[in-house]
Order: structure tokens, then sequence, then C-alpha cells
């Protein structure tokens, strides 16, 4: 298993943690050991479930429990997950938080099951090149999310989830139509000039969204008219119409190296990593998805995707005044296939709905 780093330090490497062994044996036997757990390799199951998904099972849970109860197994794995121990964690909200997730990882100790996880597919029209990032996101810690490219808009799905936002959700969309231009360096501490700025792209853009829809029904309504008066004349009298075609799917007309701009974080913009780079490439509006505990209640609510380079990016969340910073995981792993855009936004859609 590849942990991330210790919150906030996005851009250390990842962390690596053996979670079961196969010993292959002669006349083709092999047998399994569980290696979660203090207490050394212990007898396990595996079972191939269906192409691109295999199931673990642990047949010696005993061997998962600490002498000290709950209490104990909490603590190491806070200190293992977290790198911290229960004293250093002073915010009861944080608390209440990690004791959350804590609770609902150990319920899968016993039987895992794997999914193979497919790489977006690159292009040279990308912004960036797409793949699997480390983020902060407040008092969850460190989660994992994978960046891929749809023609005008990009996608941050979450591999890793938490209490309020599951595993398979889009935790950021960025619409590469609409650059945002940072305020002056003057005016660049003060959220309510940013804030400004976002909330008038986000009025452009539900604009445009109703007038793309009302051209549509327009479109789709002159069609029928079209079908209903060919479906009249006698055969051998049709038009020679003009057939208009579409010039294609606009570019974004974003300079893949812009001159780099000064960036820092608004006054009260709260970030867990304070070690952002202070310079970026471009910034685009985007959305960022919130919800409560359980996923109750989900709302998609503005912000901006900062570019700073090719392996970092950030997101501010006007709404809840925070800063994500986002660090390429550069661990090299085998076999790791790349579909093709289709097959790849339909593997999203099976994300999301195994994560419902």
């Amino acid at each position: 298993m590849y942990l991330p780093p210790h919150d906030p330090h996005v851009d250390d490497p990842m962390r690596f943690k053996p979670l079961f062994r196969i010993h292959l044996m002669e006349r083709k036997c092999a047998t399994v050991e569980c290696m979660y757990g203090h207490k050394g390799p212990h007898n396990g199951h595996i079972q191939i479930v269906k192409k691109d998904e295999f199931s673990t099972k642990c047949n010696q849970t005993d061997h998962h429990r600490m002498s000290g109860g709950r209490q104990e197994e909490f603590r190491t794995w806070l200190r293992e997950e977290w790198g911290r121990t229960l004293e250093d964690i002073f915010h009861e909200h944080m608390q209440e938080l990690i004791l959350m997730k804590f609770i609902y990882t150990s319920q899968y100790d016993n039987c895992l099951t794997y999914r193979r996880i497919y790489l977006p597919p690159s292009s040279p029209d990308d912004l960036i090149k797409p793949g699997l990032f480390k983020g902060t996101y407040g008092s969850h810690g460190l989660e994992i999310v994978m960046l891929s490219f749809h023609g005008k808009k990009a996608k941050g799905t979450k591999i890793t989830g938490d209490p309020n936002i599951p595993a398979g959700q889009q935790t950021v969309e960025i619409d590469l139509a609409h650059p945002l231009q940072l305020p002056d360096v003057e005016n660049l501490h003060d959220f309510s000039e940013l804030s400004r700025i976002v909330l008038e792209v986000q009025e452009q853009v539900r604009r445009e969204e109703q007038e793309e829809e009302q051209r549509q029904k327009e479109e789709d309504h002159s069609q029928q008219a079209a079908s209903s008066l060919l479906a009249a004349k006698p055969l051998g009298e049709e038009d020679a119409e003009e057939e208009e075609t579409a010039a294609g799917a606009e570019g974004t007309s974003q300079n893949k190296a812009p001159a780099a701009q000064t960036f820092v974080l608004p006054m009260g913009v709260i970030s867990r990593n304070e070690d952002y780079p202070r310079t970026c490439r471009i910034c685009f509006y985007g959305t960022g998805l919130i919800a409560g505990h359980g996923f109750t209640s989900p709302e998609r609510t503005p912000g901006v995707f900062v570019l700073f380079d090719d392996d970092r990016f950030g997101f501010i969340w006007l709404e809840l005044k925070s800063f994500s910073l986002y660090s390429r995981i550069k661990v090299s792993f085998q076999n790791a296939q790349a579909p093709s855009r289709e097959a790849f936004d339909e593997m999203l859609k099976n994300i999301q709905s195994l994560a419902t």
C-alpha cells in the first residue's frame, strides 16, 4: 500500500507498507500471508473476483489487535498515519474527524477489495501532464487525487476519500475556457477583491450556460421542423442545402509557458502548508465539491485553480476560505496503463457509481 506523506508535507515521497505476500510452492500450490498488524505475517486468503479486481481476507484477525485495546491501536495508527500524537492535536473538530477516519478504516482490516486504477490518457494539448497528486484537505490530512483533462475541462477525482467526500467523487473541476487575472500585487492580499473577480466569472459562466441551453433548444426545434419539411416533400425534390460544419472544439487559449506572476494567499484564507510557491503560471475559474459528514447535502462551490509548475497546483475554496496544495506523485507504478479518453470517461463514471 502506498500511503501519502505526513500532513501537510505534500512534496515528501509516498510511504510504502506491505499488506500481504504470496509464497509460490511446488506443484502449483501457494500460501497467502496477511501482513497487517504488528504481530508479524499470518494466515490469509486471496480471491480473484473479476477482471481488474481481487479480494484479500485475513484468517487470523487477532493478529491485528493490541494488548492495550482500541486506545493503543488508535494511538499507534495516529503516529503511523499522521506522524503525531493525540496531544499534538489541539483542534477539537480535527480530533473528531481523525477519530471518524480511524473507526471507518479499522472496519475493513479483515477483508479488502482491490480495483485497478487506470492512469489518465495524456495529450500534447493538456495544460500539464495528467496523473496522481497528493493534496492537502484541511483537518482530513493528505488525500490522493487523479487529475485528468477533457477538452475545455479538467477534473480532479478523489482516489482516497474522507467522511465528507468519499473516493470516486469529483473534488474539483477546472474551467479551462475561463482563465482568471489575479489582482495586482497591492490588492492580492484582499480576499474581497479576489472574491469579486471569481463571482463575476461565475455569473458569466452561468449566463453562457443559459445561452448554450437556449441555443441547443432552438437547434433541436429547427432540426425537427426540417425533418418534418423533408418528410412532406416528394421524392427527388430535396433541396441541396449547404451543410454547415462545426469548426471543431475550440482549443484553450492559455500559453503552455506564460510569464510567471506573483502569488500570495489573501488574508483570512487558511492553508495547512505555508510552504507554497510564491509565483504561478496561470489561474482558472473552477468549482470544488463540499458536503456534510456522510456526503450529505453535496454542492459545487466556486474557487480558483492555481497552476504553479508542471508538478504542483493549488485550489482556493472560496466559500471555505481554505487553500489546498497538490504535488505530483512521482512513484513509478509498473504495468500502469493509459486507456483512450472515451474508456477513461467511462471508467470515471464506474468509480463514482462504486463510491456511491
